[in-house]
């Protein structure tokens, strides 16, 4: 449910939609996903937040990274922390939920409706908070994969659920060839 006149901001949790897009079968087209959301509403900004592997020569988020900075998303990025698991894994931890949240408020007073791309049930009291200071909050996220990518209290707490799975025709591509190893994958943590 979306008004033509109201102001409109999109927050991406970059790993949280990867992962659900993934899990689909398909990639995101951001052109796209941009596009869409420019037509339901005045779009003021889209938020895109990850975190990055900065010791690494190439990281393959890297070129989607300069592509969203380049084409009208406000890049959220920093480091990501990299360790080593009791079984001897490499493993990557970058949760930007906090960097997500203090610009959503700070936005808040500025617009009419948020879209959060996340699954993420920590954002509930975020979205919450929105909602009493009288923004609309829609989620996008998905209950169609096994297990599902969205936290159920999450899903009840906001204004508008919108199914991951039915924007496939609008926003999606069919998903690339995988590499040996997918950084945004590395990084979710469904909750």
């Amino acid at each position: 449910m979306f008004y033509k006149d109201e102001r409109l901001a999109l927050f991406i949790d970059g790993s949280n939609l990867y992962a659900a897009a993934k899990a689909l079968g398909f990639d995101i087209d951001y052109k796209l996903l941009r596009q869409e959301f420019m037509r339901r509403g005045k779009l003021l900004r889209a938020f895109y937040y990850t975190a990055l592997l900065e010791n690494d020569d190439y990281s393959p988020i890297r070129p989607l990274v300069d592509w969203l900075h380049y084409n009208g998303f406000t890049m959220v990025t920093k480091p990501a922390k990299e360790y080593t698991d009791s079984q001897g894994r490499r493993k990557v931890k970058g949760n930007m939920d906090i960097e997500l949240t203090v610009d959503a408020m700070e936005l808040a007073p500025r617009v009419d409706h948020i879209v959060l791309f996340s699954g993420d049930g920590d954002f509930r009291p975020l979205v919450e908070s929105l909602q009493r200071q009288g923004v609309r909050v829609s989620v996008v996220s998905t209950i169609r994969s096994q297990p599902p990518m969205i936290a159920d209290e999450l899903r009840r707490q906001a204004d508008n659920f919108i199914e991951l799975d039915e924007l496939r025709d609008v926003i999606g591509r069919p998903p690339r060839e995988p590499r040996a190893f997918d950084r945004e994958e590395a990084v979710v943590e469904v909750k």
